[in-house]
């Protein structure tokens, strides 16, 4: 296997199946590129799909899936317990093998120059693809989701990357860009009271004075009348996920309330896992070698 790069598009959309399987089958269609996960949820109203492949094929893919969200999905509509500026909400490149983070953000511009230049959707960059530095963090690319930046676009300080500074009718903005592996990993609580699990994220969040690399909020899970602590951990070397989880389980310990399931969302390195399997079972001079499947794996 060449060059491997990671994509993980969020769309807008995770309630109509015949919607879904639409924009899926646009990545399913490009040579060299691996579906690895459709992860859709009807709650937050949003769909993360995880290929991988040769960049350019992956960037294909991205573009093309991203054209039939436009083409299906109306902002104008769409409602949901996600942050989003758009019906293809965001798309990031992760190297995987032999691709570094400088040719990720290349793909980045690339795209977004595509998206803008042929959709008519404005894109931002963020991450290592930012051009702007207050835009690095994709909460504050977010800052008032799509009727927030709807209203602003048009403001000199909230102009995208590429494209013209107003949103599409229906699609409304993208943004895109180039990162590290990023784990998304969400916590159900044992209540519906959405103010403990808003509290339970400020308490963890890395901008709050929580831990660093995390981003957290609290949702609430309508379909299930379930509060949840949904987090992106944007290093989980820096911050593994069990000291997360214990936090969070003992904050809400404070509040008479218990977790009563976690989830990960998409695909997550094997590294990730093993360190918590390390931690909880007190695994003494564990390697990862001692996996069986990680010994069928060939260099």
């Amino acid at each position: 296997m060449g060059k491997l790069v990671e994509c993980v598009p969020n769309f807008s959309e995770g309630r109509r199946p015949e919607v879904i399987e639409a924009i899926v089958e646009e990545v399913k269609k490009v040579k060299g590129v691996k579906l690895l996960d459709v992860k859709p949820d009807a709650s937050h109203n949003r769909t993360v799909v995880t290929f991988v492949g040769e960049p350019q094929s992956v960037k294909l893919a991205a573009f093309n899936a991203c054209a039939k969200a436009c083409e299906l999905i109306d902002m104008e509509q769409q409602q949901g317990g996600h942050p989003r500026v758009g019906a293809t909400d965001v798309i990031p490149f992760i190297p995987v093998k032999e691709v570094s983070m400088e040719e990720c953000v290349q793909l980045a511009n690339e795209l977004g120059s595509d998206i803008a230049g042929k959709l008519g959707i404005p894109v931002y960059l963020y991450e290592e693809a930012a051009k702007v530095p207050n835009r690095k963090r994709l909460p504050d690319v977010r800052k008032g989701e799509y009727e927030g930046l709807k209203a602003e676009i048009s403001k000199p300080e909230r102009h995208p990357d590429y494209g013209q500074p107003k949103m599409h009718p229906t699609a409304g903005a993208t943004v895109v860009g180039a990162r590290q592996f990023l784990v998304a990993y969400n916590i159900n609580l044992g209540t519906n009271d959405l103010s403990i699990a808003k509290r339970i994220a400020d308490s963890i969040r890395e901008v709050k004075g929580g831990f660093k690399y995390v981003r957290a909020m609290g949702v609430m899970l309508e379909d299930r009348d379930v509060a949840q602590v949904s987090i992106n951990m944007v290093n989980y070397t820096g911050t593994p996920l069990f000291r997360v989880f214990e936090t969070v389980k003992s904050e809400a310990a404070r509040y008479g309330v218990s977790i009563i399931g976690s989830e990960l969302v998409g695909v997550t390195p094997l590294q990730a896992l093993l360190d918590v399997a390390e931690f909880y079972l007190r695994l003494e001079n564990f390697d990862r070698k001692q996996v069986f499947e990680e010994n069928l794996v060939e260099d």
